[in-house]
């Protein structure tokens, strides 16, 4: 029986715990196999090395990838941010003054909002678009988007704020026909819907262990290693580990967590995806039942199972923190260093800032139960109610 005065876990966007299975996989290599990949003298070595071949195998599996275009990092942000940077190192290798433009939308995660917007220091053009009130990026304003000189493309697969998934298959399509690199972060999306980003014509993409039920501090760069071979500058500099790309000592253990979270997204995915999506859609007919004028934000039927970004009807949630305390649940807006931060996301689709103080997001997860979703609606009702 659940406890029933137990918080509930509704942000397993932000990040999900670690899967029993995955954690029994990655114990014995904080212990027994220790050792360092690179070590190629003894059995330490060999045994540690074995694992993470073993770990970038069963992440290409996942999304449809050859093992040795899995390049391992820190997280999505930093490969968000070495796609970025490291494409535009390479592109102006040889000529320093050329023209580049990239083109990316203005609902990504911050870690491409920032990244982009730095890229003026080095003159580069880049184009925000805005997308339409359902948070989908247009194809044809893409293609209108265009120039001589546009050299990538960047657009989130699915939005962590509000779900909606954008015509990934579409708009890589448009790059490939234009000779621009494509790039997507789909951090909310790898483990969750099919994808086989070599048919899909993908260049780069991005995304993380933690997302899928794996451990923090590591994560992924996908690169695409022909039709077209894509070439960054490398990371980090120095004992030459994943392919002399991106330098250091490889996170051993994350790598097997990452590999066996894969292995079970791989496995679970239709089932899993089945049972969420069928959990936020019973969620969303008891809110709008328990409370009149809620809003859905993000594409009504495009969008991840697991989430559930709504507008209370007048409802601040400031002032509701004493029941979302109860939830562990993700807002709109918070107050940071002394002022308000809107999320760009919301105001993005056409939310008003006192909208957006009155949206949180709802995102489920692989413990999620049916208890659990009647009791969050009673709890939200009961908050708004007083």
């Amino acid at each position: 029986m659940e406890n029933s005065t137990a918080p509930i876990y509704f942000d397993y966007n932000a990040t999900t715990p670690v899967d029993p299975e995955v954690f029994a996989a990655m114990e014995p290599y904080f212990k027994q196999h220790f050792g360092n990949p690179a070590s190629a003298g003894h059995t330490w070595g060999w045994a540690a090395e074995a694992a993470v071949v073993k770990g970038r195998e069963q992440v290409a599996q996942l999304i449809g990838a050859k093992s040795q275009e899995v390049i391992f990092t820190s997280g999505a942000t930093e490969s968000n941010n070495w796609a970025i940077f490291g494409l535009l190192s390479k592109l102006r290798e040889n000529n320093p003054q050329e023209p580049v433009h990239f083109i990316t939308s203005n609902v990504e995660h911050s870690s491409i909002m920032k990244g982009m917007a730095a890229l003026t220091r080095w003159n580069v053009d880049v184009t925000f678009l805005p997308v339409d009130h359902n948070g989908q990026v247009q194809v044809e304003q893409v293609k209108k988007a265009l120039r001589p000189h546009t050299r990538m493309m960047s657009f989130i697969w699915v939005n962590n704020e509000i779900g909606t998934i954008n015509p990934i298959a579409e708009l890589a399509a448009l790059a490939k026909e234009n000779k621009i690199y494509f790039h997507t972060d789909a951090t909310q999306a790898a483990g969750k819907i099919p994808m086989n980003v070599t048919d899909m014509g993908i260049d780069l993409m991005s995304f993380s262990a933690h997302k899928i039920y794996g451990p923090k501090g590591v994560g992924a760069l996908y690169i695409r290693g022909k039709d077209p071979k894509v070439q960054l500058d490398p990371l980090i500099y120095g004992g030459g580990q994943e392919r002399g790309l991106r330098s250091g000592t490889v996170n051993v253990p994350g790598v097997v967590g990452f590999g066996k979270a894969a292995e079970l997204c791989k496995k679970n995915q239709a089932q899993e995806s089945a049972k969420l999506r069928e959990l936020s859609q019973t969620l969303w007919k008891e809110l709008q039942a328990a409370i009149p004028g809620v809003k859905l934000n993000g594409h009504p039927t495009e969008r991840a199972a697991n989430n559930l970004n709504i507008t209370l009807p007048g409802a601040k949630t400031e002032k509701l923190m004493s029941h979302l305390q109860k939830l562990g649940v993700s807002t709109g807006s918070a107050c940071g260093t002394g002022a308000m931060v809107i999320s760009h996301v919301l105001t993005g689709i056409g939310l008003s800032p006192e909208e957006v103080q009155c949206s949180l997001r709802l995102s489920l997860g692989r413990w999620t139960t049916r208890e659990e979703i009647s009791r969050a609606v009673d709890i939200l009702k009961e908050g708004i109610s007083k």
